[in-house]
């Protein structure tokens, strides 16, 4: 994920857990409630991909890091070729370079099937639509480090053309 100033919530959602009081499949940490694999995207690198069936408007997962200061998050995103810094504020961002998090590798479309939210210090993921098994999920990335120099390979119709 490059790095990208996301939004607040446009309105209360549900955080639509499959089995409510049950806990997620072993290996899985609660906070992501679809099953999703990290694969080779067509898009960019490495992106992240629906294991199985999300429902629209749902929270998929949520990416946890290393919190830092958004002066610190802009002097990191010269230092690397692929960022993933997220600012969550005025002052405060969100590294996930080193997070095992799978939803780290959520590539950026012009035409995007989830939407990333900040929710209570969070960086969350909702399905805009429905997602079926094996499709690639992506979110709008918004403003980017880049502003403008970075070529999109999103491939989606209407294109933007850069980050």
């Amino acid at each position: 994920m490059n790095h990208a100033r996301a939004r607040a919530p446009k309105g209360a959602r549900q955080d639509a857990a499959r089995s409510p009081g049950r806990p997620p499949p072993l290996g899985r940490p609660h906070y992501q409630k679809y099953a999703v694999e990290v694969h080779v995207s067509a898009i960019d690198g490495l992106g992240v991909f629906a294991a199985e069936p999300v429902p629209a408007a749902v929270k998929i997962g949520e990416i946890r890091g290393e919190a830092i200061s958004v002066a610190e998050a802009r002097v990191r995103a010269t230092r690397s070729a692929r960022v993933m810094i997220v600012e969550l504020s005025a002052r405060k961002a969100i590294d996930f370079g080193k997070s095992s998090d799978p939803m780290r590798y959520t590539n950026h479309s012009c035409r995007p099937n989830a939407e990333l939210v900040i929710a209570h210090g969070r960086v969350e993921f909702y399905a805009l639509g429905a997602i079926a098994p094996g499709a690639e999920i992506t979110v709008d990335y918004g403003e980017t480090h880049h502003e403008g120099r970075l070529r999109c390979r999103c491939g989606a119709p209407g294109c933007r053309g850069t980050l």
